[in-house]
């Protein structure tokens, strides 16, 4: 699942998401046309601006460029396309002024501290750019020319805000992305609708790892525990293959709600059983799956659950839990990619170690390798890891 984010960084969030204590709104203040103004800022778009600054089609890259740079917001009352490019704009000054990357040539094989240097380089481009902002009213419109119908893309990832809110451009774009991804759906090759995700819950956009649910052997039908069930792709892809009672968890609200909606689209909702609790159910069965994400690191937004395990604690719960619920001559699929060992982030030695700790052994392995864009890309800074990565289910049983 780690692959899937950092792909498509913006527009997916968590599978088996850890939720913070939610946070109220802040407001925001500014002076427009001598008049002080003030509107919600919501905080899933980080801190909120200390200045902010009213601009339209008048004001240059340049010039919004080193705004941004001086920590001052920008609050565009332009046209939005114009608003668009300006967006892209920033980015390739920010892109520019970084340099490239170089990690990947300087250090062939990977390490931690190129894939550290990577990630603030990153973050500093997406703090920069979430300087351009727009404002929404409470029933989602922009009042802005030629601006979109965004109501249904933020009501779904935002559910309802009580009034007016500033929220970044480029959070806005991500919202829109996200939404017409969940119209869409993604196919998913063996069953017979797609499987459609809404923004804050991981979507099986790159979805090789799921060609080794079909191909391993399934040591029973009887029931199966899919831990951390996310959108319900791997639930709905046990039913297909005829296990008969699929138990399926996950701590996020909204994703049981996406996986109960998916599972009753495919008819498979009678098979699927949904529980909201962390890691396992009660009781125990003769297959449990699980797929954590899968890069040892402290998430910096609520959207890199999806990819980021800090210290492992989803990977190493699930196999120390794995003992306690597992029949005894049953089997667990772990399903994990080697891209955090190839970042080194993670020794090889780690994984086959938690696995005897939990006194459990391997009864074998089946690979797959990424077929997405980045793989391929020879410019993408962390290209050495990503061009080799190995995804692996692994066959675990008692030891």
């Amino acid at each position: 699942m780690a692959g899937s984010l950092l792909y498509n960084a913006f527009s997916y969030a968590a599978h088996a998401m850890i939720h913070p204590t939610p946070t109220p709104p802040v407001t925001v203040n500014w002076t427009e046309a001598g008049r002080l103004r003030n509107a919600y800022w919501l905080p899933q778009f980080g801190k909120p601006p200390k200045r902010i600054a009213v601009a339209d089609d008048t004001l240059g890259a340049d010039a919004a460029y080193r705004l941004a740079s001086q920590g001052t917001a920008i609050l565009w009352r332009g046209d939005f396309h114009n608003g668009r490019q300006l967006l892209l704009a920033l980015a390739r000054r920010a892109d520019r002024k970084s340099g490239k990357d170089v990690a990947s040539t300087a250090n062939p094989a990977g390490t931690a501290e190129a894939f550290h240097r990577h990630r603030m380089k990153q973050a500093q481009r997406s703090d920069l750019l979430n300087h351009l902002l727009v404002e929404a009213a409470p029933e989602f419109t922009l009042g802005l020319n030629r601006a979109p119908d965004i109501a249904e893309a933020c009501r779904s990832a935002l559910g309802s805000v009580p009034a007016p809110f500033l929220l970044p451009l480029r959070a806005l774009q991500g919202f829109i992305g996200a939404h017409e991804w969940f119209r869409k759906g993604v196919p998913v090759p063996g069953l017979a609708h797609n499987i459609h995700v809404p923004h804050g819950v991981y979507s099986p956009v790159r979805g090789e790892y799921l060609t080794l649910l079909w191909d391993a052997p399934l040591p029973s039908d009887r029931l199966a525990f899919d831990i951390g069930t996310g959108s319900g792709v791997i639930a709905a892809i046990l039913a297909q293959r005829g296990v008969r009672k699929v138990i399926a968890t996950d701590v996020s609200h909204r994703a049981l709600a996406c996986a109960q909606d998916n599972l009753k689209r495919l008819s498979f909702d009678h098979v699927v059983e949904l529980q909201e609790t962390d890691l396992f159910p009660a009781g125990s069965s003769p297959l449990i799956v699980c797929n954590p994400p899968w890069i040892p690191a402290k998430p910096t937004t609520p959207i890199e659950h999806a990819v980021y395990d800090p210290g492992n604690r989803m990977l190493l719960g699930f196999l120390q839990g794995l003992p306690s619920h597992l029949e005894p001559d049953g089997e667990a699929w772990l399903i994990l990619s080697d891209l955090a060992e190839r970042l080194g982030l993670r020794d090889r030695t780690f994984l086959p170690d938690a696995i005897a700790q939990a006194g459990l052994r391997v009864l074998g392995k089946l690979e797959t390798r990424p077929q997405h864009p980045k793989s391929r890309n020879a410019d993408d800074p962390l290209h050495a890891a990503r061009s080799g990565e190995v995804t692996y289910l692994w066959r675990l049983g008692h030891a």
